[in-house]
């Protein structure tokens, strides 16, 4: 079968002010074509469906859209929940859009139940020949360890008295035991389905954490914070290929070629904005995995970072506008070298990016950064935020049930509204 894996959407991000619905609907669009050119059978996300925990309603109907669209196509869908997604959330319409060929698996749970079958196409049968039965007469394609981000309280519980060193290596043993888990249920589907259809049946495993090894960007939020900084790859099942998600930059792990993170398919961040995004296609075949295909996600918006002093930036603003229109202008960050200590920076560089198809979402001063930078700042600043995202951020730092996390941001937002309308 032919797999197609992604992660990190996203869905509903606000960047700096702006919306990502524009891109988000021209990638779903791009993504849909895709599937009858390479041939797809089943589209994978490995986890950050969205980018909080109460997504927009427009995130939602992309959401919804995505999940319809592919149904139309005959291409089953599995959905894996992130640290950014609300368990909550993707459960709520669970049960109506696995109707429609998606799974979806929200959170960790018992490992028996975190075992997927994921079907060929349904217009073709096991040698690809065209299949009039519809999705329920599909065969079988692979059997996957579903698992999702997985929290600390999913598999174990705290101990008094354990220090960080000690709670980081039982975080790290519990999830170890979690996926072995897991695996030697699929295993057993496995060789049942094996047995009935004649052939073997691919063992694949997902997962959203960082690895040993991984190479992250400034937009990926540490979440195993003071407990597990990175998962070894030798503490994973055998598997014919590993899905993962969190990490925003495509990459093998450990130079594995069966260990992939397929990166966000739109950057997230502006040190994200010279990677080629991509998504993966994934051949397997009775004998394993047989090729690893990243295929090129074209840019639907583009982000340039610009760096140097007011007598070189006019010339670097004038780059950066060569190619773009009113319609698509560029998205900029300028971080101003030497001349970073004149108060009226922002007045001066709109003044030189006048009449260009720019947009200046951020302005860094270099010595401002580099005290950032010395103080553990990740590269977020405020004016990238609203009052919202910095009471989420908050949040995430608790150890809440989803229920309790949900009803604090509901709360939050009736605060918040009545505050604004007191004001107004």
């Amino acid at each position: 079968m032919r797999l197609l894996h992604t992660s990190d959407w996203h869905l509903g991000q606000n960047f700096m002010g702006k919306s990502r619905q524009a891109e988000h609907q021209q990638l779903i669009d791009w993504l849909v074509a895709q599937l009858d050119a390479h041939a797809v059978d089943a589209v994978l996300i490995a986890g950050d469906i969205f980018d909080t925990g109460t997504p927009p309603s427009y995130a939602r109907e992309l959401y919804s859209q995505l999940v319809v669209r592919l149904h139309a196509a005959g291409v089953a869908l599995l959905l894996l929940g992130g640290n950014h997604d609300s368990v909550a959330t993707l459960r709520e319409s669970s049960a109506l859009v696995e109707q429609l060929c998606a799974r979806v698996v929200p959170a960790a749970d018992a490992p028996e139940h975190q075992v997927r079958v994921l079907p060929l196409r349904s217009n073709r049968n096991a040698n690809g020949e065209a299949n009039q039965s519809g999705g329920a007469g599909a065969a079988p394609g692979c059997v996957v360890c579903a698992v999702p981000f997985i929290r600390a309280r999913d598999v174990m519980q705290s101990e008094y008295g354990q220090s960080a060193e000690q709670k980081q290596q039982s975080l790290q043993l519990a999830i170890q035991a979690y996926y072995q888990a897991v695996h030697a249920a699929a295993e057993d589907q496995r060789r049942t389905l094996s047995a009935q259809l004649g052939r073997n049946v691919p063992l694949i495993a997902t997962g959203h954490l960082t690895t040993v090894g991984a190479s992250a960007s400034e937009s990926v939020r540490e979440i195993y914070v003071g407990a597990l900084d990175a998962f070894p790859t030798s503490a994973f099942p055998s598997v014919d290929y590993l899905a993962l998600g969190h990490i925003h930059r495509p990459q093998k792990v450990g130079g594995l070629e069966h260990i992939r993170y397929s990166g966000s398919p739109i950057a997230l961040s502006f040190d994200e904005a010279t990677q080629q995004k991509e998504v993966l296609l994934v051949d397997l075949g009775e004998a394993g995995l047989e090729a690893v295909t990243p295929l090129p996600v074209p840019v639907f918006q583009p982000l340039v970072a610009l760096k140097g002093n007011l007598k070189s930036l006019p010339d670097a603003f004038a780059q950066a506008a060569r190619d773009a229109t009113p319609e698509r202008p560029v998205w900029l960050e300028v971080t101003v070298a030497e001349d970073d200590y004149l108060a009226d920076l922002p007045a001066r560089i709109q003044t030189m990016t006048e009449g260009l198809p720019l947009e200046v979402l951020r302005i860094r001063r270099e010595r401002g950064t580099a005290v950032a930078q010395l103080s553990g700042d990740a590269g977020v600043t405020l004016d990238e935020l609203d009052p919202l995202d910095v009471f989420a951020r908050r949040l995430a730092h608790e150890t809440l049930d989803d229920d309790v996390r949900d009803a604090l941001t509901e709360r939050y937002k009736r605060v918040l509204a009545a505050t604004v309308e007191g004001e107004a």
